[in-house]
């Protein structure tokens, strides 16, 4: 009887134990594999965290921070962290439910009472909730931010001029100007800007003394992680800055992989850090559980590979299973750096990858292959996988851009002279697309950005950056002019939000 009770006594300790404990010689090579994989994909810097059961068993910086001063990377080095932010917004959120300030389910004209969206159903009817869930019925609409010339208040106020592509509430959509939202509603509930909030309810509390979301005061840091990209000759290009002040709660937030671990640690014991309550657990398990099932493209790789389970959206953070282990995690992609923020709760495991390379896919599998390691599973072959994924990808992009070629109508003409293209033309959420003489041709300014126009036929042209910037990408338009009944040249068609039609733009009457 006494060898029995032992036997289940140990039984029992071994179950609460995380897996990866039972693995001590996980890191075997885990150094020198990691930085080949670095080098293997050209990137310059990178810094990992690995967390076990509320320690933080590894965090270490590979390559550079700054490649031309030669300046490593370490666990202070600062990212800019992209959509990784989302959570931090949706935590100062449940911060202010901690306190009775707001509940998840009220609606957000209770707290926003000139909150407009363009369907008067939706506006009425909006939760908080439905902010951080991406099921507002809206396409992302990125480049009303991305053209980098509105204010958090412009873009809140622009709202209510997008129409809706789905059905409130029965369709998930990634977007960004909800959570931004979010974030500006956080702010005036808390009688502040929603920066301070993050400050004073999230990175106070958990020593991140290092963090912050401030692109300028990023900038001014010491020990940063300067962004890259690869041209489109494969070499390693450094890219310019862009402000995220205006989107930070959605994808502005700064920190370093140690800040971060103290972060990931408390969600990863549901809302406590060091035996301090950040927020609620009822809320920390909110954020981590399914709110809305996700639909393609986000879920392709569950798709492609049977490890993986398909997807659902928590508050914050995405959910699915690895190898039949819940797995809760959100990446980040921005200008010159790609990352990713992970766990297995119930295995209480977790890792951070951070990178200073642009829209890299190596922070989606990197954290699978360290959970192999720790869990003792039979390795996959994760990095042969993503090599194999970057050369199709690569050549379906590249077939892509033959097709288009391939439509174009040789020997045709604009029906009107150039100088009956040049104005300004205006949609009420996006603003001004400005078209002006650029020599003989064209050229065309929207927000920040201005870039030649390219006869492509007929009345359609290219608005096509030069080559090299891969950042620049998303501005590839094929722009088509249509005359009205006078005439004259009266609006632009153009594909500045690829999941619904051409967005109009009217023609400015002198």
């Amino acid at each position: 009887m006494r060898n029995l009770r032992r036997w289940i006594a140990l039984a029992l300790l071994l179950a609460a134990r995380p897996l990866g404990a039972q693995h001590p010689g996980w890191n075997k090579g885990f150094d020198a594999l990691m930085d080949s994989i670095r080098i293997r994909w050209k990137i310059p810097g990178m810094a990992i965290a690995v967390v076990s059961k509320g320690k933080v068993i590894h965090q270490a910086g590979y390559g550079f921070r700054d490649v031309a001063g030669q300046l490593p990377v370490t666990p202070d080095t600062k990212f800019a962290i992209a959509s990784i932010s989302k959570s931090f917004a949706v935590t100062t959120l449940a911060a202010l439910a901690k306190d009775g300030r707001i509940e998840w389910d009220r609606q957000v004209r209770d707290y926003l009472p000139d909150f407009r969206m363009y369907d008067p159903v939706v506006t009425e009817r909006m939760t908080i909730r439905d902010l951080v869930t991406h099921r507002s019925g809206l396409a992302r609409h990125d480049l009303m931010w991305g053209i980098g010339i509105y204010s958090r208040e412009d873009l809140y106020a622009r709202l209510r001029y997008l129409q809706p592509n789905r059905d409130f509430r029965t369709t998930w959509q990634y977007q960004n100007l909800m959570f931004t939202t979010a974030g500006y509603l956080a702010g005036k509930v808390n009688g502040t800007t929603w920066e301070e909030l993050l400050q004073t309810a999230v990175l106070d509390p958990l020593g991140m003394t290092n963090s912050g979301a401030s692109i300028s005061a990023y900038q001014a840091s010491p020990n940063i992680a300067l962004p890259y990209a690869l041209h489109d000759t494969d070499t390693l290009m450094t890219v310019p800055w862009r402000s995220t002040d205006a989107i930070a709660p959605t994808g502005g937030v700064h920190a370093s992989l140690a800040d971060l671990s103290r972060y990931l640690i408390m969600h990863m014991q549901g809302g406590t850090y060091e035996g301090k309550e950040i927020i609620r657990r009822a809320d920390a398990r909110a954020m981590q559980a399914p709110q809305m099932a996700m639909t393609r493209p986000m879920t392709i790789l569950a798709d492609e590979f049977p490890e993986l389970d398909d997807e659902s959206y928590g508050m914050g953070f995405l959910i699915t299973h690895y190898r039949g282990h819940k797995l809760v995690h959100h990446p980040g992609n921005w200008d010159g750096y790609s990352l990713e923020l992970s766990f297995l709760p119930n295995d209480s495991l977790g890792v951070i990858v951070l990178t200073n390379m642009y829209s890299t896919i190596i922070r989606d599998f990197l954290p699978w292959m360290i959970y192999d390691r720790l869990l003792g599973l039979r390795p996959v072959d994760w990095h042969g996988r993503f090599l194999d994924r970057r050369t199709r990808m690569r050549a379906m992009f590249a077939e892509q851009r033959s097709r288009e070629d391939a439509q174009r109508v040789s020997g045709t003409q604009p029906t009107h002279p150039i100088d009956g293209y040049v104005g300004t033309y205006r949609h009420p959420a996006y603003g001004d697309m400005v078209v002006s003489r650029d020599g003989a041709g064209l050229k065309l300014r929207f927000g920040n950005y201005e870039f030649p126009l390219e006869h492509f036929h007929y009345d359609m042209f290219r608005f096509s950056p030069p080559a090299g910037n891969p950042v620049h990408s998303r501005f590839r338009w094929l722009l088509t002019f249509t005359t009205d009944a006078d005439g004259s040249v009266g609006s632009i068609s153009a594909p500045v939000e690829p999941t619904v039609p051409p967005i109009v733009f009217l023609r400015q009457k002198r």
